[in-house]
Order: structure tokens, then sequence, then C-alpha cells
């Protein structure tokens, strides 16, 4: 019985205060991924299990160009316990800060939007864990810091409950 209480208090309180984007459409600096994806960026960051100790961390390059209104990204992860792997998103622009995604490991179609300084990213994965893949959910939420940095924060779902998270230092390289 108190498994079953437990069970449905996390489901409760899962849906209780969540932020939406357009809390953020007073907040500067403006994020314009246009302008902040071009070139060459690194980022740094970690992977916290459900009960919030940190189980991974990584770097990744990232190279970004625009042609169109379409971004290609290109991003290369190292991981500390040396996997290294490749993901090639294509973006489109779709306008007034909507944005919808896809690369090779996502389900369907990423979705976004930007307000503010922030970006909403929603999207489908097949997570590679110990051998096995697993569809899980992301909730990105990106914040501009200023014109070289952003921190981007992202829940790991599986049945509408967060199971990890990540938190990733995105950086644009200094020439």
């Amino acid at each position: 019985m108190r498994l079953l209480m437990a069970l449905f208090l996390v489901l409760m309180m899962s849906g209780c205060g969540s932020v939406d984007i357009q809390d953020y459409r007073d907040t500067q600096p403006r994020l314009v991924l246009e302008e902040f994806f071009q070139g060459d960026l690194t980022a740094s960051g970690v992977v916290q299990d459900f009960s919030g100790r940190v189980v991974r961390k990584f770097n990744v390059s990232m190279k970004a160009s625009w042609r169109d209104n379409q971004l290609t990204l290109d991003e290369d992860f190292i991981y500390d316990d040396g996997e290294i792997q490749k993901r090639v998103w294509v973006i489109d622009s779709l306008g007034e800060g909507k944005y919808r995604g896809r690369a090779g490991d996502i389900l369907g179609e990423a979705q976004g939007q930007a307000v503010g300084s922030a970006l909403r990213w929603q999207y489908e994965m097949l997570l590679p864990v110990d051998g096995s893949e697993y569809a899980v959910s992301f909730d990105d939420w990106m914040f501009l810091v200023d014109g070289h940095t952003i921190i981007n924060r992202s829940d790991i779902n599986k049945f509408g409950i967060t199971v990890a998270q990540v938190t990733l230092v995105i950086q644009k390289t200094q020439h």
C-alpha cells in the first residue's frame, strides 16, 4: 500500500509547477538560434541518474552551419568511459522562434520554440544503455547566458517519470 501511495504522490507532483516557455518572453539576451549556432562550438556536460548522482561526464565538439532556413548541427560526443557518439541534427527554422528537427536516433521530429533568452526543445530518442536501446522523451531547456554561452538542462523521461537529467554548457569557440 505504501508503494502505491508513493507512486501516486510522485505522479501527482510531476505535473505541478510546470514552466511555460512564455514565462521567458521578457528575458534578455534574446536567444536566436540562427545567430548563436554558427561555426565551431564546444560543450561539456554531466548525466545524473534519478537520485541526482553523476553517472557520466562528456565533451562535445560541434560544427553548425545554416543554409537558407536550415541548420546542420554536427555533434561529436566523447564520454568519460571512452564511448564515442555522433549525432547530426537537421533543424528547420519555421519563423517566429519555432523550430523542428531530426537526427538518426530521434524518433519522429523534435519540436522547439525560442522565447526571450530560452528555448524549449522536446523529442523522443532511442537511448543506448548497457547494450540495449530505450525509447525515452527529452525535455530540453536552453538558456542564453551571454553571446558565447548557453546552459542546457534536460529531463529524460520514461512513462512520464524523470529517470535522468543532463546538464550541458555550450560555448562558441573563441578565435
